[in-house]
């Protein structure tokens, strides 16, 4: 069971604000596109990058309006990767509920994605920050380049380099979004932005290895997906890898690595049953102490207490 919340009590009033902002739409847009955006919001998403962002602007006492503008942004710019994320992989299900291409056609699901990335790109611009939308644009890009390397790569990703690499792209370039905008934009100087910048690569390093952890450990009704459904479809994350690297010769292993037909279930009661998941777990357990010592040469407030509290909730989540 995750442990309760509480580092959202400092911020649940803005929140509720970045919850409202992300479902303003104008007057002119199609009506299942509003209701495409309503069904993927309301699917319970863990809010984790709004958080982030929030918890580290009103650490340094930066202005509201301009952080909950800059978390609606991130938030939808995350939810419009995870739309385009699961027609790319053929996803029926996310967090248990249907996906939009379960229902829709590819053409309606890819311009909805797009619908969603200009309405992030709407709230990203009414921080009115040039800076924001440079990093803003950046990130974006960092998402889709890595997602394109994943595509057209001819090898399987087997090196904790290349995993690495694909994380930062996937998870980690939004964490690090939210962590030093929102230091910029609260006016502090360019070391302490380049402080929460690596702070937010740490967090959102731990938060996707983790992530990787439960898709072999946890159960399909919580995770929302098949167990191991990453390595069904070819995909290869840290746990697979730190079993690879003490079991190089497993016949298992090396029919993945060549792309042949292998036996999952057993491949996957193996990983669950060697050291490898406490491996991996331990590599995210030394991204989160790196982010709580940046962390503490932080002001002291209840905001970077919160911070220190969401940095341990991302790496319990396994418990």
């Amino acid at each position: 069971m995750n442990p309760p919340q509480h580092f959202l009590t400092p911020i649940q009033p803005y929140l509720s604000e970045v919850e409202s902002r992300m479902r303003q739409l104008d007057d002119h847009h199609h009506q299942e596109l509003g209701n495409a955006l309503e069904h993927l919001l309301s699917s319970g998403g863990k809010r984790i990058r709004p958080a982030v962002a929030l918890l580290t602007g009103r650490m340094y006492g930066g202005d509201i309006q301009r952080l909950v503008s800059l978390s609606s942004a991130i938030e939808l710019l995350h939810t419009a990767t995870l739309v385009h994320d699961d027609l790319i992989d053929g996803s029926l299900l996310r967090r248990g509920i249907a996906t939009l291409n379960a229902k829709w056609s590819p053409a309606a699901t890819v311009l909805t994605g797009d619908f969603i990335f200009a309405q992030a790109a709407r709230w990203a611009a009414e921080t009115e920050s040039v800076y924001l939308m440079k990093q803003f644009a950046m990130t974006l890009a960092t998402i889709v380049n890595g997602e394109i390397n994943q595509l057209f790569s001819t090898h399987r990703y087997s090196s904790r380099e290349d995993y690495y690499a694909r994380i930062y792209a996937k998870t980690a370039s939004l964490f690090e979004l939210a962590s030093s905008a929102a230091a910029h934009l609260s006016e502090v100087s360019a070391q302490t932005v380049e402080e929460m910048r690596k702070f937010g690569y740490d967090l959102g390093m731990a938060f996707q290895i983790v992530d990787d952890i439960l898709d072999f450990t946890g159960a399909q009704e919580t995770v929302g997906k098949p167990v191991a459904s990453d390595l069904r479809q070819g995909l290869i994350t840290l746990p697979f890898i730190c079993y690879m690297e003490k079991n190089p010769e497993d016949d298992e292993v090396q029919a993945i690595l060549v792309g042949e037909k292998a036996n999952i279930d057993k491949l996957v009661n193996d990983i669950r049953n060697s050291g490898a998941v406490n491996d991996a777990f331990q590599i995210a357990r030394a991204y989160i102490e790196d982010a709580s010592r940046i962390l503490s040469s932080q002001p002291e407030c209840q905001e970077r207490d919160a911070l220190k509290e969401l940095s341990e909730y991302v790496v319990m989540r396994h418990i």
